[in-house]
């Protein structure tokens, strides 16, 4: 397996699971992945994640071997013991070294992640709301990703996700930023990957309907008054007609 920079990623264990059928076709209605490994060498750290129908189940925090439940509702049935987990992480590790030998430290080419940033909920100024920085096709798992406010570096409100797998060995992060919505205030979300050249910086603010000129907002005023000046006419004019006696418009001829 070609490595990156002294990286590899280690050993991913996939279990799908698929919904009851007949026949040949198999559709999926739920999919699990479960023991998703991920170490490698830059920082000798790694990754223990469960996923289910793309979303993180929960991860095992290696440092404090701890499990953090992304789903609760899964653990109100469930438990998993982060023991697993370290003791994968130590064979993944041990893995790893044979592979650098065997395949003469040869290197993997980086892909260029893709970065979209797009607010959680419809952006009303004043309101609170939350950022979303989708980083996709990341490869290899080893990336920066942080948040700007007007050209400053924003910490408090952030979180993010573990990596997420996809199908094409490639993966997807997510990064969040709590915020309040303000006129005077722009988000940049960096990313800082091996497959990009320099940081990557993706802006976003809030988009205000520009305000009417006079000149324009006269005209709609007068165009207004003339539209209700001409229905009152109308109207006026349906009145008087309403109110006539039906035989005065016949004509009376000689008894």
């Amino acid at each position: 397996m070609a490595l990156n920079r002294a990286l590899i990623w280690a050993l991913v264990a996939l279990t799908t699971v698929l919904s009851r059928c007949g026949g040949e076709d198999i559709v999926a209605d739920h999919v699990g992945a479960y023991g998703i490994n991920v170490y490698h060498y830059y920082g000798s750290s790694g990754q223990y994640t469960h996923e289910f129908d793309g979303d993180e189940e929960f991860y095992v925090n290696l440092d404090k071997k701890e499990t953090i439940w992304q789903l609760p509702m899964f653990s109100e049935f469930r438990n998993f013991d982060p023991q697993v987990a370290l003791r994968n992480m130590a064979i993944a590790n041990y893995t790893l070294g044979i592979l650098i030998k065997s395949s003469n430290s040869t290197t993997a080419p980086n892909k260029v992640p893709e970065v979209t940033v797009f607010p959680k909920s419809p952006v009303e100024l004043g309101q609170p709301n939350t950022l979303i920085c989708a980083v996709d096709n990341i490869f290899p798992p080893v990336i920066n990703i942080s948040w700007l406010s007007n050209g400053h570096s924003v910490t408090q409100g952030v979180s993010e996700t573990s990596f997420l797998s996809k199908r094409d060995h490639s993966f997807l992060k997510i990064s969040y930023l709590t915020f309040l919505p303000s006129a005077d205030d722009v988000y940049d979300c960096k990313v800082e990957h091996w497959g990009l050249d320099q940081p990557l910086l993706k802006h976003w603010e809030p988009e205000i309907p520009a305000p009417m000129s006079e000149l324009t907002e006269t005209v709609v005023c007068a165009l207004g008054l003339a539209v209700g000046l001409v229905g009152i006419v109308m109207g006026t004019v349906f009145i008087i007609q309403g109110l006539r006696p039906a035989g005065a418009s016949r004509h009376q001829g000689p008894l």
